[in-house]
């Protein structure tokens, strides 16, 4: 039986799913064919949040080690970010030269309040929920935020199939993920949070932990974590030109390839959780790298639009694991003393991380072509999936007993 912050955290988590699935989704398409966006642009769609959010995380912690409750200030982050999709609906009636410029700045903005939202949802959920429970609290929780994840972008898919072209459909879409992110707020604050009593004068928590680089476990999950990720993001700003400019994508195909991708998501989520039980989460995320290893390879050998929906479908089954399994890793291997510190450090090297590689793979479609771009980046992918090898290899060593000692 599910907890009632559980059943909450699911709700809360499938109004989140629906206002980012009409919103986030649609950005880089929206740019392209309403504003005009050019391939730098496209770019900075996927670069300039991780920037702002490198510059907030500090601020963010420091907010969030000295709230006594953190419920609060994740909802009121949330309906912050979540007001902004107002602006967002505007910059059509703006002048045509500054449009693509002014919706970065908006989103830009957004990632401000999404920061403190983030890292402040990783803390508390993980707070709220049983170590020993989380590996399958997570995993049914994802199962069902991609059903509905699924069939709210089948929807827009359907509804949408003809306006690809029409700014009117997007504001629509935009609107409804406003509307659904008033109830993520709603539903956050509905969850129940235990009030931590402190008795004598209030310790004021340090601005940062040095000591969280003492934990070798940690900080070799930080190397390999930030060298993946690096991977994964360095193609986000190629695919979507991919998909648009070279493929010719509309709205209806781009919600395919994320039905594909989420489909594929939700039959493979159990998969992964067995897998990880019966070996451990670092080995099974080796799989799982490799596989998202193969997509960009794959991507570029045909324009067909129903071969790409197949490949987004096969890259939504090795996703599956990278969601799954690098959440937990970040939990398993911070030290629960110091978790809030490791958390924030992984996500203050993450944006910067996040800001850095779709420029660099901006830079390498511009310089070297799109399929070029693509091979390079599959073989950084293979790289980052040797490198989780060796460490789930390293793992496993430290649990291994020690033989005794003949004499």
């Amino acid at each position: 039986m599910r907890t009632y912050n559980e059943k909450i955290s699911i709700y809360h988590g499938m109004a989140s799913t629906i206002a980012l699935n009409f919103s986030n989704n649609f950005f880089p398409i929206f740019a392209i064919t309403i504003l005009g966006a050019t391939n730098y642009q496209v770019g900075l769609i996927s670069s300039l949040p991780p920037l702002m959010a490198l510059l907030m995380t500090i601020p963010a912690a420091i907010l969030l080690n000295r709230a006594i409750a953190q419920k609060r200030l994740v909802a009121i982050s949330v309906l912050f970010a979540r007001l902004l999709f107002i602006l967002i609906i505007m910059t059509v009636y703006f002048p045509n030269p500054s449009q693509a410029w002014i919706f970065l700045v908006i989103i830009a903005l957004m990632s401000l309040p999404n920061t403190v939202a983030n890292i402040g949802w990783q803390t508390f959920i993980s707070g709220l929920v049983e170590e020993s429970n989380r590996g399958s609290f997570f995993s049914d929780r994802n199962r069902l935020l991609t059903i509905v994840g699924l069939v709210s972008t089948l929807l827009i898919g359907l509804i949408m199939k003809d306006a690809s072209s029409n700014a009117t459909a997007y504001q629509v879409l935009f609107g409804i993920a406003f509307c659904f992110g008033m109830l993520e707020v709603f539903l956050l604050l509905k969850h129940e949070e235990p009030v931590v009593k402190k008795e004598g004068p209030m310790k004021k928590n340090k601005t940062m932990d040095w000591s969280i680089f003492r934990h070798s476990n940690y900080v070799w999950f930080l190397i390999a974590a930030l060298f993946f990720n690096f991977a994964w993001q360095m193609a986000w700003g190629i695919f979507n030109i991919y998909h648009v400019r070279v493929v010719g994508a509309t709205i209806f195909w781009i919600s395919m390839f994320s039905v594909g991708s989420m489909l594929a998501q939700f039959l493979s989520f159990p998969l992964w959780k067995k897998w990880a039980e019966r070996q451990s989460n670092t080995l099974v995320f080796v799989y799982a790298a490799i596989g998202m290893a193969t997509t960009p390879f794959l991507t570029v050998l045909s324009t067909n639009l129903y071969y790409i929906t197949l490949i987004q479908t096969s890259s939504g089954f090795f996703l599956a694991g990278v969601v799954l399994l690098l959440f937990n890793l970040l939990l398993e291997q911070s030290p629960e003393q110091v978790r809030t510190y490791c958390i924030t450090t992984y996500n203050v090297l993450l944006s910067l991380v996040a800001f850095i590689a779709p420029q660099i793979g901006i830079w390498l479609l511009e310089h070297l072509g799109v399929d070029m771009a693509m091979y390079i980046n599959s073989a950084i992918r293979f790289l980052s999936a040797a490198l989780f090898f060796f460490v789930s290899m390293r793992y496993a060593k430290q649990k291994t007993p020690a033989l005794p000692k003949i004499h």
